[in-house]
């Protein structure tokens, strides 16, 4: 009995000495970001964007996450050399560092004047959808991924008049998800954590005749079997069932990073949705959609996704059915 006690207690202590560690790390962690982005923010923003890049492109290789992303781009492009490879994966953390700098830039750098005579920073195409979208009084849904800085895109929709709440997803780091969050624009919309509850959240915007704007390139566990770049992956269903269940018009959107610190931000014709016999939205075919535009845009762009992420990635427990299946029919 006293053995019992003494290794629950043990447990206890080891369990919350753990979570004391990693809220130390986490602390630690934005301190040190807070600080680097705090000296940053003293250079001209084009100074330091291209000083994070340098910076970045150094360190990137040292960390874990390189060999992920080397791993990745050479199951999505096995025709290319190592070369080909490194030089892709930097590029990658020269997006990701501009990225994380241009938080505390983001109001100088969004410059676009649908007046102005002459062209800013910023270019943008498919104005029109813009201001179709802003017109309408009936629900929207955009959809983009995580492709040069797509945190510029709710800016433009502000700008043009339309209500969008985006659907993020937080830092792990608590301390990094606050000072993001307070850096963020007000003029960016609503924005709506990716947390339990927010597909009934964005059900509940739609239902009022609102827009939604997602990012749909992320691996979801025991989500729908899709392929991105001819590999088997899983993705979050939730849009399909949206867009089969109001009925509403899909727009793809990005952000396409531009030499010299500028930016092009385009919303695509809206999507002919695949259909079922009954006329529904199949949602399956759907969700394949958004994987095949999402790969559209990094094949034309692939320094500027983030291939550290592991989207290939398939859950045991999928696995483990795929090779019964697998089995089966042999």
């Amino acid at each position: 009995m006293v053995g019992k006690v003494f290794r629950k207690a043990r447990r206890d202590f080891m369990f919350r000495y753990g979570l004391r560690l990693r809220q130390m790390e986490h602390w630690l962690v934005a301190r040190l970001a807070m600080v680097l982005l705090s000296l940053l923010r003293l250079l001209p923003p084009d100074s330091a964007l291209n000083f994070a890049d340098r910076v970045t492109r150094r360190v990137g290789p040292m960390v874990g996450r390189h060999r992920v992303a080397v791993d990745n781009l050479r199951l999505a492009y096995p025709e290319k050399s190592d070369a080909e490879i490194e030089a892709i994966a930097l590029d990658m953390w020269g997006n990701m560092a501009r990225l994380a700098a241009e938080y505390i830039f983001l109001d100088a750098l969004f410059d676009f004047d649908p007046n102005a005579s002459k062209p800013g920073r910023v270019e943008v195409r498919g104005i029109e959808h813009f201001v179709e979208i802003a017109g309408e009084n009936r629900p929207h849904i955009l959809f983009t991924g995580h492709l040069g800085n797509f945190e510029l895109l709710p800016v433009a929709a502000a700008t043009f008049g339309m209500k969008i709440t985006a659907l993020f997803r937080p830092p792990n780091n608590p301390y990094l998800a606050d000072y993001i969050h307070s850096t963020r624009r007000s003029s960016m919309g609503a924005l709506l954590p990716s947390s339990t509850g927010a597909s009934f959240a964005l059900a509940a915007i739609l239902e009022n005749g609102g827009n939604i704007g997602v990012l749909v390139d992320q691996k979801f566990s025991g989500g729908v079997e899709t392929t991105f770049f001819g590999r088997p992956c899983q993705s979050n269903p939730m849009l399909g069932m949206l867009a089969r269940h109001y009925d509403c018009d899909v727009y793809p959107a990005r952000c396409v990073r531009l030499p010299g610190n500028r930016f092009r931000l385009e919303i695509e014709d809206k999507l002919t949705l695949p259909r079922t016999e009954d006329g529904s939205v199949d949602v399956a075919s759907t969700t394949q959609l958004f994987t095949d535009v999402v790969e559209r845009w990094v094949r034309e762009d692939p320094g500027q996704w983030m291939w550290f992420h592991k989207r290939w990635e398939i859950s045991g427990r999928r696995r483990k059915r795929g090779q019964a299946k697998a089995a089966a029919g042999q």
